[in-house]
């Protein structure tokens, strides 16, 4: 039997009707001040500099994003972009203090944040040194030198078979050379395949934070208006956070044998190594067709050392349930096969910023690995009142084996 309904129960009916809008009252809430914003952006956008007492002349910014050496025709191509905040005009180009005629696509006046490629007719010389100047119609200049010029490589059959050679060379075969270790892991016991695990989060912190490092050093070189910084960052954090994700779902999928949850970890292990073996063939590639040939083979011969102790991580958390063959080939192509399309990227349409973004992505994956073993590690911790001294030995031998091998490829 319903209640009769008092005037105080109708007052507040009453109250919170009026109180509560309609639909199109809501948008308008919504839309309100976001039109009021608009009208401030557009009134900043139309007035430009004029916001200013003091009329100063306009700062401008030009980046240099790739130089091209070609044969035939002998000519320069410099893809630039206009990094400032007005639009700006390429009035001259010079090279090796001369002056030359060049051609600009799509136009000389080039838009905030636009990109233009421009072509000049010059007879460099292979080995030697060429710095390029553009002028703007307003008198600032814009150098980028070349220490050694050398042709840079198009996609063709020789510069595909030369660059996939080396990422096989550099990251595939040293990653299969440390996962033939897992036969005789297999025979270890428990103590000493904890101080393995240990060793493996050591070495992957190595890894993580050596990513982030050359992130940040690449990011010296990206223009400031694409905030490398934040996109560092977001590279880290996204790829972090979706890992995370990915490995909550097969967790959540169902009862996990321990031996499954230690597939699916070198699975990740894999997966964070295999995109920071990107960010390496990005380097040498990019050495290659900067001119750098002998910092290029130096890399190659280091990475190839430094990377086959990668196989070992991988195999670290099946050591004691094991695993088939199919997953260890899988598991191989996945960390190293990106070495491959690492070194294409870099030899063919290296760019700082897409380098930046890999590293960091790289850098993302490696601490999600780190996250997973040190749940694992702290684990054993709570269980035994502490780390045993061959896992505390095995995290610092982690650090002190990758630094050691890293020596090999530092510039």
């Amino acid at each position: 039997m319903d209640e009769p309904q008092g005037p105080d129960s109708a007052k507040g009916a009453q109250a919170a009707s009026m109180t509560s809008p309609s639909l199109p009252g809501k948008v308008a809430r919504v839309l309100l001040p976001l039109a009021a914003l608009g009208v401030m952006v557009w009134f900043i956008l139309a007035r430009g500099a004029s916001l200013s007492p003091v009329q100063a002349p306009p700062i401008e910014e030009l980046t240099f994003e790739r130089v091209v050496f070609r044969t035939n025709p002998s000519e320069i191509i410099a893809t630039v972009r206009n990094t400032g905040p007005l639009p700006l005009t390429v009035g001259q180009v010079e090279i090796s203090e001369a002056i030359w005629d060049y051609s600009i696509t799509p136009s000389p006046t080039i838009p905030r944040l636009g990109r233009a490629v421009v072509s000049v007719a010059y007879p460099w010389v292979e080995g030697e040194p060429h710095g390029v100047t553009l002028i703007t119609s307003t008198g600032f200049k814009f150098s980028h030198e070349v220490v050694v010029a050398l042709e840079t490589p198009e996609i063709n059959t020789t510069y595909m078979l030369f660059f996939t050679g080396i990422g096989i060379y550099v990251g595939v075969i040293p990653v299969f050379l440390g996962l033939l270790w897992f036969p005789f892991l297999r025979s270890l016991g428990r103590t000493w395949l904890d101080a393995l695990l240990a060793f493996t989060m050591g070495l992957l912190v190595f890894l993580g934070v050596d990513a982030l490092h050359e992130a940040l050093e690449i990011g010296e070189r990206v223009a400031g208006v694409f905030q490398p910084v934040a996109l560092v960052v977001l590279g880290t954090a996204g790829s972090f956070l979706l890992l995370v994700a990915i490995d909550r779902h097969f967790r959540k999928s169902g009862p996990a044998s321990a031996s499954s949850e230690g597939l699916v970890l070198s699975y990740l292990i894999a997966t964070g190594i295999g995109l920071h073996n990107l960010g390496e063939g990005l380097a040498i590639g990019a050495a290659y067709t900067l001119g750098e040939m002998a910092m290029g083979s130096f890399l190659v011969l280091g990475f190839t050392i430094h990377n086959t102790t990668e196989g070992l991580a991988i195999v670290a958390p099946i050591a004691r349930g094991g695993a088939k063959l199919k997953h260890l080939a899988l598991m191989g192509l996945i960390a190293g096969v990106p070495t491959i399309a690492g070194a294409w990227i870099g030899g063919f349409t290296y760019s700082d910023l897409w380098s930046l973004l890999f590293l960091a992505v790289g850098a993302g994956a490696v601490f999600q690995v780190v996250y997973a073993l040190g749940r694992i590690l702290l684990g054993k911790l709570h269980e035994t009142g502490g780390l045993s001294f061959p896992s505390l030995a095995g995290l610092a031998g982690g650090f002190a084996i990758m630094y050691l091998t890293a020596l090999l490829v530092a510039s």
